[in-house]
């Protein structure tokens, strides 16, 4: 059967495209809602970690899906979600139409950001096990809000779904991976606990217009700068420097918003060398020059 090529996947002509990220600049995710017909489809190998979120099911027909060593096959029900690590091939048959199915696309180097983070001792997008016909409420809620902003784009839409593509993949490593596989080499005991905590991330909100540096608040929380690096990074989710770079861009945003500071001023107080470099880093964050998000909240 002849497949045909929609972003970042082959699907057979019986599947049809209702709405596409493509064009709007998701830069961690990629997102289509389809219709799917009857349809034997051959083995396609994805790369990249897959979810497939029925949005309007069909109860009278199967999804069977079949490769390397497996054969699994669940009804299509509103709610359902499948899940595929990436790199893995399979041929699927559908044996009745189905409505509408959200499928989110994750690339493989927005596990590598939480392997990094978290010290994952394998690949983890190719440790996510493959799922027919799931429930799992934190990956339908953030689904349908990703398919709220691929119909009705709104300004922060961007912003938002770097959030929640990161929010998605950490539940995938969370409740699907395969045993052991993604478990994190420090433990929960060993995160960075709430006191000492709560100093950083006060000296973090007071100082955030000047030069922070790993080593001020490794001091701040009594280790050494390896150790803290860690131990903040279990805590939160997230780098003790991309920490910083989020709440540096949400002052200039709300610096932005309010509307009574020059530009250049913003960029300084952001720790940026010049206006010109802050706004490559804006847009590339938010999808928006600094100047087109104030119009868009002044």
């Amino acid at each position: 059967m002849q497949l045909r090529t929609h972003g970042v996947r082959k699907y057979p002509p019986t599947s049809a495209l209702l709405a596409s990220s493509a064009g709007l600049g998701w830069s961690t995710i990629s997102a289509e809602l389809r219709s799917h017909g009857i349809v034997e489809a051959p083995a396609v190998v994805p790369q990249h970690v897959e979810i497939c979120l029925v949005v309007a099911g069909n109860e009278d027909g199967l999804v069977r899906r079949t490769g390397a060593g497996f054969c699994q096959e669940a009804m299509p029900k509103t709610g359902a979600i499948w899940l595929s690590p990436a790199g893995v091939g399979k041929a699927i048959v559908i044996t009745a139409p189905i409505p509408q199915t959200m499928h989110l696309y994750l690339p493989t180097t927005l596990f590598d950001r939480l392997k990094d983070d978290f010290n994952l001792p394998v690949g983890p997008a190719h440790s996510i096990r493959h799922a027919v016909g799931i429930s799992d409420d934190v990956i339908d809620q953030i689904g349908r809000s990703m398919l709220s902003e691929l119909v009705a784009e709104s300004a922060a839409s961007r912003l938002y779904v770097e959030a929640a593509s990161l929010t998605l993949a950490a539940r995938l490593l969370q409740k699907h991976c395969d045993s052991g596989a993604c478990a994190p080499v420090d433990s929960s005991a060993h995160r960075l606990d709430p006191v000492r905590l709560r100093r950083v991330l006060d000296y973090v909100a007071e100082n955030i217009k000047d030069d922070i540096t790993l080593l001020e608040l490794a001091g701040i929380a009594g280790y050494s700068p390896f150790h803290f690096a860690r131990k903040f990074t279990l805590a939160m989710g997230i780098s003790p420097h991309r920490y910083i770079s989020r709440i540096r861009l949400e002052s200039a945003m709300a610096e932005l918003a309010a509307g009574k500071l020059p530009l250049a001023q913003i960029a300084l107080n952001a720790q940026f060398s010049s206006q010109a470099s802050f706004t490559r880093a804006f847009h590339r964050a938010i999808g928006m020059t600094p100047k087109e998000y104030q119009r868009c909240r002044l």
